[in-house]
This record gives C-alpha cells, sequence and structure tokens, in this order.
C-alpha cells in the first residue's frame, strides 16, 4: 500500500500539534519521501524541528523549502526568525530584506528586521521597522510592543505612552478589560 504525502502531511501536523514531534518527523520524513520535491512538506518539516528545539535541521529543512519556492513569505519569515535565534544575524537580515523586497507589504518581516536592528543597539533603525510593522498592521501586538520598547531607549515618551494605548486597547478588545 503506498502512501499519501497529503495524508501524512495531515497526520503529520496533528502528532506535532499534539507535542508528538518525533513522531510528527518521522510521519514527515515517510511523507517526503513520497513527494520529496513538496515544499510544504519541508516547510512544516521545518516548523516541527523549530517547535522541539532543534533549529539546526529546522534551518536545513527551511532552505530545503526555500530552494523548491524561493518566493514564499513564509519560508523566508521562518528562516529569518530561525537565523535570529541560532544568533546568525546578519544572515537573518539578509532573508528578511529578500523577504521585504518580495513583499514590503509584510508586517511581520518588518518587525523581525526591527527585532535585528533593536538587538545590535541600532534603536532609530529599530523604531522605523516596527513603525512599518504597525503602520501595515496596527493591530499587531508583538510590533507595537516592540516600539514601545524601542521609544523608551530612544527616550520618546509620547510614542511609548501611544504604543501603551493602543496595546491597552487591543487587550481591551480581545478580553473586555483594561489592563495596564
Amino acid at each position: 500500500m503506498i502512501e499519501k504525502a497529503e495524508t501524512l502531511n495531515t497526520q503529520a501536523i496533528n502528532l506535532a500539534t499534539s507535542g508528538h514531534y518525533t513522531e510528527a518527523i518521522a510521519c514527515f520524513k515517510r511523507a517526503l519521501v513520497v513527494e520529496q520535491s513538496n515544499y510544504l512538506l519541508w516547510f512544516n518539516l521545518g516548523i516541527t524541528y523549530q517547535e522541539a528545539g532543534d533549529l539546526h535541521r529546522a534551518k536545513e529543512a527551511m532552505l530545503t523549502a526555500n530552494s523548491i519556492s524561493p518566493n514564499d513569505q513564509e519560508v523566508l519569515e521562518s528562516i529569518a526568525l530561525i537565523c535570529f535565534n541560532l544568533g546568525q544575524l546578519e544572515e537573518a537580515a539578509e532573508y528578511c530584506q529578500d523577504g521585504l523586497d518580495l513583499y514590503p507589504l509584510n508586517s511581520h518581516l518588518w518587525n523581525t528586521m526591527g527585532v535585528l536592528f533593536f538587538n545590535q543597539s541600532e534603536f532609530s533603525l529599530a523604531a522605523e521597522a516596527f513603525e512599518r510593522a504597525v503602520s501595515i498592521n496596527p493591530f499587531y501586538y508583538d510590533a507595537l510592543f516592540n516600539l514601545r520598547d524601542t521609544y523608551d531607549e530612544l527616550g520618546n515618551k509620547e510614542g511609548k505612552k501611544a504604543c501603551i494605548e493602543k496595546m491597552n486597547e487591543i487587550k481591551k478588545q480581545n478580553s473586555g478589560s483594561l489592563y495596564d
């Protein structure tokens, strides 16, 4: 009996969602035997490795996904984040820039670029990147959080206050109560 890659992919996702990463990874690998050039299987394998804490294998799987589908923005976002988490900041910035060249309205890539700048103490550039993320998606809580911290580093009290107000508004909409 020949297994179908789609069925194995679904089974692997269910296993990973339940925290059974070893079994999920094995399932993705079986699916890749059937469809080795399916970038989505490589992407899902990379996400699973990442969730399991194996960032090196996650990166390898994502790079394979990227070689099959080089313009997929989720793959580019994931590689950038994995590189960041591995401390490979220059490489992370390259993947962010590649993604932004293709998808200038991707708020997640702008946020990641801001995080990279922030970690290099380039606070003005970080603020610009976070501001772009928030201008694209005004309800992007993580970008607002990061922008608030960046404004704090820059001594921009009014900007920090505006971020806190927007964050409280989002929390209120999501939970029905106001937080400090």
